[in-house]
């Protein structure tokens, strides 16, 4: 009963520790399993949404490989929509969605390009070769950083609340 008790309990914790993330305020760097993430505000100003005023931040996060590990996603031979790339998440927890600005970002690994030679007919019927880049995987080798750019609306007077969390 006992032993029951404390594998249900440490579900519980451990589950915890895989969905929400850590706070994280501008200007800090917070590690997520090896990965160093910072988060800036690089600009704010008031604006007016259906009569509500709000502050809206345009915001950076950068995430670092720390870990001493290369990460790697190779894709399968076939053609595919390659859509839960991203390595770790930021999210504004207050931020109202509004003017179809985000909600949160996903900074996502490098691609992998590789230019593909291939055979065809032109539109003169002659037969020819093509070179198409095509993306084979994704990477973030050991010290290697990927920023992304994001715009937050919260309600006027707070400040983005903002947590991080790894998806992969």
């Amino acid at each position: 009963m006992k032993k029951s008790i404390f594998m249900a309990l440490f579900f519980v914790l451990f589950s915890l520790t895989k969905f929400y993330g850590q706070k994280i305020t501008d200007g800090a760097t917070v590690d997520v399993s090896g990965l160093a993430v910072t988060f800036n505000i690089l600009n704010k100003e008031s604006v007016s949404v259906g009569g509500k005023n709000f502050d809206r931040y345009k915001v950076s996060a950068t995430v670092t490989n720390n870990s001493g590990k290369s990460i790697n996603m190779r894709l399968a031979n076939a053609p595919q929509i390659v859509m839960n790339i991203g390595l770790v998440e930021v999210n504004c927890i207050n931020a109202t969605g509004a003017k179809l600005t985000s909600k949160k970002i996903d900074l996502k690994p490098k691609p992998h390009n590789l230019n593909v030679t291939y055979w065809a007919y032109n539109k003169d019927g002659k037969y020819e070769s093509s070179v198409i880049p095509v993306i084979a995987g994704y990477y973030l080798d050991p010290g290697d950083t990927v920023s992304e750019t994001g715009i937050f609306i919260v309600p006027q007077g707070e400040a983005p609340d903002v947590s991080v969390r790894k998806l992969q």
